[in-house]
């Protein structure tokens, strides 16, 4: 096994840490305070092929592989978790199930402008009443020959308002359960498609997170992905990979607030000495590190399956609910590291341990990997 990264993983993590420290960095915290969507942010790293990191050159990606995208995830999400999630839907959600899954005139269509970041894309697939329990769709995108007329409520959604193309999963036919289930690429200026308020978040404030509501869309038989019913195992296969975009962002929250804590404590004195010598707040260090390498190397070994054509569906739920859950843990400690600083935004450790908290809930709530990872070991 080796354990070192290529010159060109390098080079892509030094490009996403330069990104990171020069564009997200200055205006943080007040894009947060007003939960400012990062607009230039985002057009930036399309520009630098950020968005479609994944895909096939041919359709307008940058063709890297999946530790490409984990090292420019962490590296952007230790500085504003916003952005970074923003990158990770358009990259795990959209353009991967499109690339893997679309017809060839699909990928013409949207995947080139999807991957290029000439425009954004959305994952629609949770509703008020099917979170968890994604097999309960009640919108209803009805066969009617040529066409579907799709009507319903999705929430949750992020890239709501500012993206131009979603994917979006709604039941034909409701006798056949999840098997009735399609997956349509639905454009937002479409007849019929309303973006209602965006949320008030807790964290990730700057990201676009709000509902979508269809009355009545009309959606060209064309833009069905996949087979008559196969949209529960697009959305889930799609998921898959997504997890490994999540834990990523975790992981890069994780280590963005300890390296916070670690120079915070390296500087602040008290007792006479800097708070680094004393064994409470060394030990709290050690801890730290031990758990974000844990989190890196499980997510490292879902990516390289990824990468490889290995089932990952078990590494990426355990990557994604041991980042998540050490992203929580450790940006706890960081607030308690700072002390009465830790509280105050200026600091940024605040902002991230409110940021910490969806990686355990959205893609899959820490629950929900439980079963996958249970599933898996008991079968």
């Amino acid at each position: 096994m080796l354990f070192e990264l290529s010159e060109e993983h390098l080079m892509i993590q030094k490009a996403a840490r330069d990104f990171a420290q020069q564009e997200c960095l200055p205006g943080v915290i007040e894009r947060d305070e007003k939960a400012q969507f990062p607009k230039e942010q985002v057009r930036k790293l399309g520009e630098l092929g950020f968005m479609g990191m994944m895909v096939d050159p041919a359709y307008g990606g940058s063709g890297m592989d999946t530790i490409s995208y984990v090292l420019a995830m962490e590296e952007i999400s230790k500085v504003e978790a916003s952005v970074s999630v923003c990158m990770s839907v358009n990259n795990s959600l959209v353009c991967w199930g499109l690339e893997k899954y679309g017809t060839e005139e699909q990928k013409q269509q949207y995947l080139t402008r999807l991957a290029s970041g000439e425009v954004i894309g959305a994952f629609l697939l949770s509703e008020p009443e099917a979170g968890s329990d994604a097999t309960s769709q009640r919108t209803v995108a009805e066969d009617m020959g040529d066409h579907y007329l799709v009507s319903g409520t999705k929430n949750w959604i992020t890239n709501g308002s500012t993206a131009d193309i979603y994917l979006v999963m709604a039941q034909t036919h409701k006798d056949k359960g999840s098997h009735g289930i399609n997956a349509l690429i639905v454009e937002r200026s479409w007849p019929g498609v309303t973006v209602a308020a965006k949320e008030n978040k807790m964290g990730i404030r700057a990201s676009d997170t709000c509902s979508i509501l269809f009355t009545d869309v009309r959606v060209p038989k064309e833009n069905r992905i996949g087979a008559d019913g196969f949209g529960f195992t697009f959305a889930m296969k799609t998921l898959a990979g997504g997890r490994i975009g999540i834990a990523s962002q975790a992981l890069g929250i994780a280590s963005g607030a300890y390296e916070r804590a670690l120079a915070y404590a390296r500087e602040r004195k008290a007792f006479g000495t800097e708070i680094m010598n004393h064994q409470a707040i060394a030990f709290k260090l050690a801890d730290m590190a031990t758990r974000i390498e844990a989190a890196r190397l499980l997510i490292f070994k879902a990516a390289w399956q990824k990468d490889n054509g290995q089932d990952y569906t078990a590494s990426s739920s355990m990557a994604k609910v041991f980042a998540s859950e050490t992203a929580m843990w450790v940006t706890t400690e960081a607030v308690q590291i700072h002390g009465g600083y830790g509280y105050v935004r200026e600091y940024h450790v605040e902002r991230m341990m409110r940021d910490a908290k969806i990686t355990q809930i959205y893609e899959g709530t820490s629950e929900v990997q439980r079963i996958v990872i249970s599933r898996s070991i008991l079968k």
